[in-house]
């Protein structure tokens, strides 16, 4: 098949990782990339060769994009989308999906419109970590899935990150900036969510800035930095899930699966490998699991490698907007849950990704 073509918006940090990957797969093509500041897109476009420079607007009606990679700061992730899907143009969101859940579903109602895909980050699930958790689940080798506990916790990112200040903004906090890797990752291993209850707080009102080049400068907290919910799923496992600024450390798994036959401690959601951790009934001890799959590396991008699949033969990708969609109803309810002093009963419900196999992509590199 042809490749997708692909244009970025947004050529910060992130965008580093993604340009190495998908210039190197076979079925992607970045052709253009795109920023509010020319001169950072020029100097991007300069560096990796026959690509385009262009300003946001004009890469949204650029004929020669198919797909829009949408890297830009989380309160733009929802207005930029809308726009490129209005365009015509395929849609693949770095996470959150969008801050506000009505930005959400007015993007999956205009791709629907426009005939076209919105897909979105992470796409760590994707990767041979959780892929060969989510193989160990499906050939009932922990049994029937009956609960999951999840943890991220963290002091924050003021001390190290150049500009922490969106973090403390709305659509930031370690719900939005982390959550999206771990519900993700649960979703894929277990299914859906159907109803949410919670508990959060901003336990410092303000932060102060220790790295460079803003030591000193003191943040105003606007979202909860340590938010602790349960999750009921579809299927009647119960899942809990702490995220947290506000921590010196923790010696807590990132994710555990419990089975009626066994427990699996699932790798690190935030990268593609790692070692699985599986302990059966007639097992004294964890044992480690090797990897079945691949992308086991940095293999960010392979969400939008799967889209030019789905692309091009009709179907769905496994990182989709109604996924990730999912993914921000669940984040925002647990906020919702604690203000409220009720259960949130979740309206969507995506079917879970179909699983990856062993070989899924292995003709891309090589």
């Amino acid at each position: 098949m042809l490749p997708l073509r692909i244009g970025i918006v947004g050529v910060g940090n992130i965008s580093g990782i993604y340009l190495k990957n998908l210039g190197q797969y076979r079925s992607t093509e970045i052709v253009a990339v795109a920023d509010i500041d020319l001169e950072r897109a020029k100097g991007v476009a300069e560096k990796i060769g026959s690509v385009n420079a262009l300003t946001p607007e004009e890469l949204l009606q650029s004929k020669d994009v198919d797909l829009v990679l949408n890297l830009t700061i989380p309160k733009a992730h929802g207005p930029v989308a809308i726009a490129a899907v209005r365009a015509g143009k395929h849609v693949y969101n770095e996470k959150p999906l969008a801050v506000e859940l009505s930005d959400a579903e007015t993007l999956l109602s205009e791709a629907k419109k426009n005939g076209v895909l919105v897909g979105g980050a992470p796409d760590t699930f994707l990767g041979g970590g959780i892929q060969t958790c989510r193989a160990i689940i499906d050939s009932g080798a922990i049994g029937d899935v009956v609960a999951a506990n999840a943890f991220m916790l963290c002091r924050g990112h003021e001390s190290w990150h150049p500009s922490p200040e969106f973090y403390y903004e709305p659509g930031g906090g370690p719900m939005f900036d982390m959550g999206p890797y771990y519900i993700t990752a649960l979703v894929n291993l277990i299914g859906s969510v159907r109803r949410v209850s919670g508990s959060t707080r901003i336990s410092f009102p303000t932060r102060t800035i220790t790295s460079q080049p803003k030591n000193g400068k003191v943040i105003e907290v606007q979202t909860p930095t340590h938010l602790s919910g349960t999750m009921d799923f579809t299927n009647g496992a119960i899942g809990h899930i702490t995220t947290s600024f506000d921590v010196i450390s923790s010696p807590m798994p990132n994710i555990v699966i419990y089975g009626s036959t066994g427990t699996l401690i699932v790798p690190d959601p935030n990268g593609f490998g790692g070692v699985p951790m599986l302990k059966r009934i007639s097992d004294e001890d964890f044992q480690p699991v090797e990897l079945t799959h691949g992308f086991a590396d940095n293999a960010r991008g392979v969400g939008v490698l799967d889209m030019a699949y789905a692309i091009q033969s009709g179907g769905q990708p496994r990182a989709s907007g109604e996924l990730a969609a999912h993914v921000l109803e669940v984040m925002h309810a647990f906020d919702r849950a604690s203000s409220s002093e009720k259960h949130i009963h979740i309206g969507s419900h995506p079917n879970r990704p179909v699983a990856m196999q062993p070989d899924t992509f292995a003709s891309e590199l090589g």
